[in-house]
């Protein structure tokens, strides 16, 4: 086992910047998902760790090795591919002690080795197998006993599950935590899959354009997103993003408002443009809301369309009444939108007019210009006195 360090990595190819300035520190037997959109630059940073590619500039460290320099097989780690490429003319056995042999072990220390490799992914009884007797599980399994041989102090995983079946994914993904706790090594993985990155990991690392845009803990990047990026790519369907004005009493978009104490925010003030962030399931019909404990005022509002998805429904609504809308994003609504979720026995039909409302204390606000996170959670509403000197709210 071993630690990895990244010190200021940066990798560009011509006029092309694929990874920029990243700096990641990844503890001894940690499970550490590298996550973000195709291209952004997960895949040459894992690379780079590998000894595959070399940096333009910074410094990797594998323990207290700088193996900047080193070629792969120098570095202690063990690579599985998306592609599992094992030899077609040798069976399991000869597959997983392939490496072993071209290094020159002794016979019994490779027999040691692939048995224990074998219980691990659970491969007993099929040494005798061809790769072509497998199903696409199982001969996934024999590429990561490949790389348990090996004994690394590091695994690199690049996208292992992404030629699997929906459900032979969600079995895998088990699989693959049960072998980092009977391992307790250290294991970096790339995926495109937030799903994965979510269930798997001790930390997700989101990538965008080649730069770090957080690293935390799942639930830390699902509830506390550090910028408008995670924010919209953390979450399946991503938060509802809605561009804003702050004011004294709060913000006011488009189509409605919720006051809070703006006193409390920094690096902003009256008059800039914030953007108000709400998940789907903190978005409530009124008569659901006995639960919400800060709720804004209620808000009408028309549905759309309705996704129902078995354990929830997923309804998209009208803020406002046009009739024309954008396309929406790869996930969530579009423009004039907001997305709900709401229990499947819930009785709800398109294009009708019910009333939400938000909870407040799981609102996000973000600096919409920087993109920055300012605010997770609007817990304290500002009372706003009207010409009679009443107290009421101004949410609308």
């Amino acid at each position: 086992m071993a630690n990895v360090t990244l010190e200021h990595v940066t990798k560009r190819y011509e006029d092309v910047t694929a990874v920029d300035d990243m700096n990641l520190d990844i503890r001894d037997g940690e499970f550490v998902c590298l996550v973000g959109p195709s291209g952004c630059g997960k895949s040459t940073t894992m690379e780079t760790i590998a000894g595959l590619t070399k940096p333009t500039e910074g410094t990797i460290k594998i323990g207290e090795r700088d193996v900047t320099k080193l070629p792969p097989k120098d570095r202690g780690v063990a690579m599985v591919f998306q592609n599992i490429a094992l030899f077609p003319h040798m069976d399991v056995y000869d597959n997983i002690s392939f490496g072993l042999r071209l290094r020159k072990y002794d016979t019994e220390e490779i027999e040691r080795r692939v048995e224990h490799a074998t219980e691990v992914v659970q491969l007993e009884g099929m040494l005798d197998r061809m790769p072509e007797e497998m199903s696409g599980g199982q001969r996934q399994r024999v590429a990561i006993a490949r790389a348990i041989v090996r004994q690394p102090d590091v695994f690199l995983m690049d996208e292992p599950l992404a030629n699997l079946d929906a459900k032979l994914r969600v079995h895998m993904r088990t699989e693959l935590q049960r072998l980092h706790k009977k391992l307790d090594t250290t294991i970096i993985y790339v995926t495109h899959d937030q799903a994965e990155a979510m269930t798997m990991s001790d930390r997700i690392a989101v990538i965008n354009a080649g730069e770090l845009q957080q690293i935390d803990p799942p639930l830390i990047c699902y509830n506390e997103p550090a910028n408008l990026f995670v924010a919209g790519f953390i979450g399946s369907p991503s938060m509802n993003l809605i561009n804003g004005e702050l004011t004294n009493n709060g913000i006011q978009t488009d189509t409605f408002s919720v006051d809070f104490d703006p006193s409390i925010l920094e690096g902003v003030s009256p008059g800039d443009q914030v953007t108000l962030g709400v998940r789907p399931e903190d978005v409530y019909l009124t008569d659901q809301s006995e639960g919400v404990g800060n709720a804004t005022k209620p808000k009408h509002v028309t549905t759309d369309v309705l996704e129902p998805m078995g354990n929830e429904i997923f309804v998209y609504l009208n803020l406002d009444d046009s009739k024309e809308r954008s396309m929406a994003d790869a996930e969530g609504a579009a423009k004039g939108q907001l997305l709900m979720s709401v229990d499947p026995d819930t009785e709800i039909d398109e294009d009708q007019s019910v009333d939400i409302v938000l909870d407040r204390s799981s609102l996000h606000l973000f600096d919409t210009e920087t993109g920055d996170a300012l605010l997770h959670g609007l817990e304290t509403p500002v009372a706003v006195s009207d010409e009679t000197g009443t107290v009421a709210e101004s949410d609308s």
